[in-house]
Parts: structure tokens; C-alpha cells; sequence
């Protein structure tokens, strides 16, 4: 969009309405989102598995079948495991700066299809995998391709739809996500069940579905009227793709904005260097804050290690893939009703309302396992189940607000000019912190039992105030 276009949206009214093909190339588009979903599920789920661990982490596995000493809270304790699950997330940290300047020379278009080709090869390698390398380099092409769609599929998505609808648009992303994280544990409840230990092939190698559409999909998606004019001059063709897209033939006033801003970001030769300039503090402080916020609420714990976390609570192996199942679809309700009221109710009033809801539910999980869960032994049915309860009631708040908000909000606050070197920033620090988290959790864990949870919550909910005061 253009330079300021996002500061009047509110006055000035573009002609145009959600058509067909607008929704058609959004949808191909948000794939992106299944996939990141997906491989963010299927590890969690592959590494309860005992015929995986019993392959690839053979110490792992010994510790949780056979060692009666060792505590709940550390069976699962293992560098080299969390280095598969991490191993994604460093890998998308790195290729997210080469994936901005691929999306601002080129276009999202050609972002996407890179994208989308390095995860068919990354979940064609871990399905195929016969040693931990093979396993964990199928694990960093994923992540190229995490990169690669994450840095490009928030702007394709914003760019595509009208202001007005732009906050819905945007919250498809992480329905996608949802999504795709319940078809992982779904595959994982199906897979662990087949006779000879191999199911968690399948459960790797079926992220290549999801990514194969995405590659031969984004071949035939149009580019969006903001990247057409930034890298030609044909300024007759943006206007043809903006009429399909708004399905209307008046669409002068966005395309006079979307040229304003075109030239505008053309003078900038140095995007990263321009984020630094004085003008754009706001918009740079909130391309590191609302990530780092994001993936501090802990969300990612419970995504990578729901099963984990609930076998060391006393669970069998399919009932904890089941219970991550009611998990991811408590998520994926609360996105969807975020998506209906996000452009009604407006921000602040979600990130208030899911930001309390993930604090008080947290808070709790943490007093029932610090008073009922030893260092051997399990949690009783009954309080198993509120544990459950407890983290849906998490997750749909995480849902209503900093799930879907974090990419709403980063992706229609950045003028043209910067806007994708702000993309690129938003995801390196929404991937570094999932590596941490991804890589120090199980560690954590185990040195600081249910304690892990208290101080990690109260961040949460201070991180909601914030983020929510600088947006105002």
C-alpha cells in the first residue's frame, strides 16, 4: 500500500468489494500458513513417539522407558532432540534476510514459490531420513522455506485486500496456522498406530501435500497492484489487476496512492538502513516488539511440546496426541471469531481481553502442577483433565489476540518503502525467539520444574499492555 495509506484508510474510501479471485489467491497464498502450522505440530508429535526416539534418540528414549529415578520433568531433557525441533526456526532466522530482498526486487510472487519448493524437498528429506543429519537437514530446508513464506505471504495477504478488510485478511494467516496444526496432530494420533514404528514417516514426508500446492499454485497467482507498480512502469497493467481484484472499474484514487508510494519507496536504496531514520522509530520498534512479546507468552511450548508435556504429566502416547488435538481446535475456534471481530472491535480490545485470559489460565496450570505433580508418579484423571481444560483456555487466547494480531498488526503499519526490510525484521525476531524457546524449554523444564511457567505468563500479560500502548 502506499506511503500513509494506512493513516487514512479511514478517510478516504477505495472503491471495490472481496471478490472471487481476490479470495481464490488468498487462499492458495495462506497455505503458507498450513505449512508453518504443520511443522510446527508434527515435531511435537513425532518426539513423544517411541519408535522415532528409539531410532534417532536412543539416550531419550532409555530415559523415558527405563530409567525410574530420573524426574518427570527431565525425560525429555536432550540438546541434540530439541536440536531437531530448533533447527527449523534458525535455519527460517537466517534465510528471512536473503527472502527480503528476493521480495523486494522481485515481488511476493517469486517469494512464495521459493518457498513453497524448499518445503516439498525439506519434507521429502525427513520422511526419507535414515540418520539424525539427513533428519535434521530436511529440518533447515523447511525452515528456508519458513522464511521465504513468512517474510512474503503477510504482505501478499495485506496487499491483496482492501483496508477495510485488511485485519481479517491478515487473521487467515494464522487460521492457516491452526489448521495446520491440527491436520499434524491428527496425522500424528493416526500414524503412531501403525505396526513397524515408521508412522512418523508419513508424519514428516505429508508436509510435502501442503507445500506441493503452495509451489504449483503460487505459479499461477497474480501479483499484487503494490508490487506490479513498484517494479514496472506499466501502470495500465496494475490498473487491469486492481480492477479484477476489487471488481470494479473505479479504482483511480488506490492507484494514484499506490503510485505516490511507489515512487516514494524507489528513492530509498538502502531499506535497512532508511528503518533506522527517526521517521520510522515507531514503526521499527514495533517490528521487534510485537514479535519478541508474541513468542515470550509461551505459546510455542505448548505448540512444539504439548505431547511431550503431557506424557511427563503421567499420559499414555496416543492420549497425548489426542489432548493436543482439543488443543489445536480451541485455537482455531478463537481465530476464526477474531477474524469476524478484529475490524469491528478493533485491536486493543482483543489484545486486552486474550492477554488477561492467557495470564490467569497460566498462572493456574503452574499452581496445579507445583502443588499435585512429584517428581515421579502423575497427575490424577481429574486434574489431568482441568490441566487440559486449562491450556485450551490458553490457546483460545492466544487466539483471540496475539495469534492472529501479531501478524495483523506488523503487516499494515509499514509504508511501501520499508515495508518489507519491517517484514524481514519481524520475522527474524518472531524466528530467534522461537529458537530459543524451542532449543531451552526442555532444559528449562527440567532445572525449573512447574516453575517454568509462573515468571514466563506474568511477561505475557505485560507484554499485551505494552504492545497495545504503543500501537494507540
Amino acid at each position: 500500500m502506499a506511503v500513509g495509506l494506512e493513516i487514512r484508510s479511514d478517510s478516504r474510501h477505495y472503491n471495490g468489494r472481496i471478490t472471487l479471485f481476490a479470495l481464490l489467491s488468498c487462499a492458495v497464498a495462506a497455505t503458507g500458513g498450513i505449512i508453518f502450522g504443520y511443522d510446527v505440530g508434527v515435531s511435537g508429535g513425532v518426539t513423544s513417539m517411541e519408535p522415532f526416539l528409539k531410532k534417532f534418540f536412543p539416550k531419550v528414549y532409555m530415559k523415558m522407558k527405563h530409567d525410574t529415578n530420573i524426574s518427570n520433568y527431565c525425560k525429555f531433557d536432550s540438546q541434540l532432540l530439541t536440536s531437531f525441533t530448533s533447527s527449523l526456526y534458525i535455519a527460517g532466522l537466517v534465510t528471512s534476510f536473503f527472502a527480503s530482498s528476493v521480495t523486494r526486487a522481485f515481488g511476493r510472487k517469486p517469494s512464495i514459490v521459493i518457498g513453497g519448493a524448499a518445503f516439498v524437498l525439506g519434507a521429502a528429506l525427513g520422511g526419507a531420513a535414515r540418520n539424525i543429519y539427513m533428519l535434521i537437514f530436511g529440518r533447515a530446508l523447511l525452515g528456508v522455506g519458513l522464511g521465504f513464506t513468512n517474510q512474503a505471504v503477510p504482505l501478499y495477504l495485506s496487499e491483496m485486500a482492501l483496508p477495510r478488510h485488511r485485519g481479517a485478511f491478515n487473521a487467515v494467516f494464522q487460521i492457516c496456522v491452526n489448521i495446520g496444526f491440527i491436520m499434524a496432530t491428527l496425522i500424528n494420533y493416526g500414524t503412531v498406530k501403525i505396526r513397524g514404528g515408521w508412522g512418523w514417516r508419513i508424519s514428516l514426508a505429508m508436509a510435502g501435500a501442503p507445500a506441493a500446492i503452495l509451489a504449483v499454485g503460487a505459479l499461477f497467482l497474480p501479483e499484487t497492484p503494490s508490487s506490479l507498480i513498484q517494479h514496472s512502469n506499466n501502470h495500465e497493467k496494475a490498473e487491469r489487476a486492481l480492477q479484477i481484484i476489487r471488481g470494479t472499474n473505479n479504482v483511480q484514487v488506490e492507484l494514484d496512492d499506490l503510485i505516490e508510494a511507489s515512487h516514494a519507496s524507489k528513492s530509498i536504496k538502502h531499506p535497512y538502513k532508511n528503518l533506522m531514520q527517526r521517521k520510522y522509530r515507531p514503526q521499527l520498534v514495533m517490528s521487534i516488539a510485537i514479535p519478541f512479546f508474541q513468542q515470550v507468552t509461551g505459546i510455542n511450548v505448548i505448540a512444539f511440546y504439548a505431547p511431550v508435556l503431557f506424557r511427563s504429566i503421567g499420559s499414555g502416547e496416543s492420549a497425548s496426541l489426542m489432548s493436543t488435538i482439543v488443543i489445536g481446535l480451541a485455537g482455531t475456534s478463537f481465530t476464526l471469531l477474531t477474524s469476524l471481530l478484529v475490524d469491528r472491535l478493533g485491536r486493543r480490545a482483543l489484545f486486552h481481553v486474550g492477554g488477561v485470559q492467557m495470564f490467569v489460565s497460566q498462572m493456574l496450570i503452574g499452581g496445579i502442577m507445583a502443588a499435585k505433580l512429584g517428581d515421579h508418579g502423575g497427575l490424577s484423571k481429574g486434574y489431568g483433565v482441568v490441566v487440559l481444560i486449562l491450556i485450551c483456555v490458553y490457546v483460545a487466547g492466544f487466539g483471540l489476540s496475539w495469534g492472529p494480531l501479531g501478524w495483523v498488526v506488523t503487516s499494515e503499519i509499514f509504508p511501501l518503502e520499508i515495508r518489507s526490510a519491517a517484514q524481514s525484521v519481524v520475522v527474524a525476531v518472531n524466528l530467534f525467539f522461537t529458537f530459543l524457546i524451542a532449543q531451552l524449554f526442555l532444559a528449562m523444564l527440567c532445572h525449573l520444574k512447574s516453575g517454568i511457567f509462573l515468571p514466563v505468563w506474568r511477561m505475557g500479560t505485560a507484554d499485551d499492555c505494552v504492545c497495545v500502548l504503543v500501537a494507540a
